[in-house]
């Protein structure tokens, strides 16, 4: 961090920060910032506090109100806090969501297609030249190899499962390197994107490199996803529509609790600068 960067913590950790006269201590908003990643300290920090600063704004109308806490328990033991409980109380009392109707679900689909298909699907072999991501000369020796059987396949194709029964350290070795089908996520993202540059019946021209190794890739088969009819992803739109319209409500309304108070020390612009510690209001 730079003598600058430094300098703006410093000053925004002087700064007295409070919701009407009651003052958020800078050490709670140390530990909360280790919950807001952010690409700087200060603005982990800016977060950390501004999510506090809500927190409290809620705590204060819970108990203004004469909201009393009632602590749920999820499915694996975890109990709520009493300010957890108090938070949630007065969000389930003062805000209200709205179901979205089926026309509101029916244009968000029409509107957003591409979201709704199911996945690609690769029919795919490899051969692993395995070497330890911090074991240079291994990786060197593993990139080497992998160069060279490529040179090999492209002079004899059909010895593919061959050379991965003799060559591979993946277990997909024992069946000649074939993976079966894979989607999305089910390999790194190296191997996944070297897989979508690819057409039916060929193999990769150069090693791929992974934090496994170096792969020779070759692709049999590619499915295509196909588009989801709105019947199948009704019930995801309609969740998704109520969390949005859920954290907007709320947003809305811890706004309007921060114009009726007095915070000082930091500013809260707008709603979606809003955070609520746990996650943030949109």
């Amino acid at each position: 961090m730079g003598c600058s960067a430094r300098g703006a913590l410093a000053n925004a950790q002087r700064t007295k920060i409070a919701v009407n006269g009651v003052t958020i201590p800078h050490d709670m908003i140390s530990r909360e910032a280790q919950y807001h990643p952010a690409p700087t300290p200060l603005a982990a920090w800016t977060a950390a506090a501004r999510a506090l600063v809500v927190r409290e704004l809620l705590l204060q109308e819970a108990r203004r109100i004469g909201i009393e806490p009632e602590p749920e328990t999820d499915g694996e033991g975890r109990r709520e806090t009493d300010e957890e409980a108090l938070i949630r109380g007065l969000i389930d009392r003062e805000v209200t969501t709205p179901e979205p109707d089926e026309e509101t679900c029916r244009r968000y689909y029409r509107q957003n297609r591409g979201r709704f298909r199911s996945a690609d699907l690769f029919e795919a072999s490899h051969i692993l030249l395995a070497a330890h991501p911090e074991d240079e000369e291994g990786r060197s020796a593993a990139r080497n190899k992998a160069e060279q059987l490529i040179a090999d396949l492209r002079e004899s194709p059909q010895l593919f499962a061959d050379f991965a029964r003799i060559h591979s350290a993946c277990p997909s070795a024992k069946s000649g390197g074939n993976l079966g089908q894979r989607g999305p996520g089910d390999t790194t993202p190296e191997f996944e994107a070297a897989l979508r540059r690819l057409a039916p019946g060929e193999m990769t021209s150069e090693p791929v490199e992974s934090r496994y190794g170096f792969h020779i890739i070759h692709l049999t088969r590619r499915i295509d996803g196909r588009e989801l009819p709105f019947e199948l992803v009704r019930e995801r739109i309609a969740a998704y529509l109520t969390e949005r319209s859920r954290r907007t409500a709320i947003a809305q309304y811890v706004a309007r609790l921060a114009a009726a108070s007095e915070v000082s020390g930091i500013s809260l612009p707008t709603p979606a600068d809003l955070r609520v510690s746990g996650g943030p209001v949109q």
